[in-house]
């Protein structure tokens, strides 16, 4: 057999591997892109915290309003008394005791009218939740949805 030399001259062995970049961080370079990372991280860090104090702080009416729902289902006989126990249960969770637990009669519905905003109390629909307690009183549909329109509408939108 006939001697078969190598081929000295590998075309393949003289290759050098391509140096590859370094790797790139996902750190900003500049101190200026930092800072406004850093800001937009506190920006939202105190949008949330604000958020959730407000949701807990409006926890109250949540309940209020889902308790609402409940009663508006209720026969039309208790509905004006259930309304009224109610709409003094949200007071006294978002007033002081002392300012809200002493009302009643016109002292009581003038509270109500100045706290949502609206005179309805006083001079409507609202009236007979100062004596619902203690009087029951059959209300037509429309006097009926009028009361629980009301008292939503102040569940909602009451201030201190």
């Amino acid at each position: 057999m006939a001697d078969v030399k190598p081929i000295a001259n590998d075309p393949v062995a003289g290759l050098v591997d391509i140096p590859l970049p370094r790797e790139v961080t996902l750190w900003p370079q500049t101190w200026e892109a930092r800072f406004a990372i850093a800001v937009l991280l506190v920006a939202i860090t105190v949008g949330l915290w604000r958020m959730m104090r407000h949701r807990y702080a409006n926890r109250y009416r949540r309940e209020a309003l889902a308790e609402l729902k409940q009663i508006e289902r209720a026969d039309a006989a208790e509905l004006p008394a259930r309304l009224s126990l109610l709409v003094r249960r949200t007071a006294l969770a978002a007033f002081p005791r002392e300012q809200v637990a002493q009302l009643a009669g016109s002292a009581w519905l003038a509270f109500l009218d100045r706290t949502g905003g609206v005179t309805e109390f006083s001079q409507g629909a609202g009236r007979r939740l100062a004596s619902a307690p203690y009087a029951r009183a059959e209300l037509d549909d429309g006097q009926r949805s009028a009361l629980v329109v009301l008292v939503r509408r102040w569940i909602r939108g009451h201030h201190a």
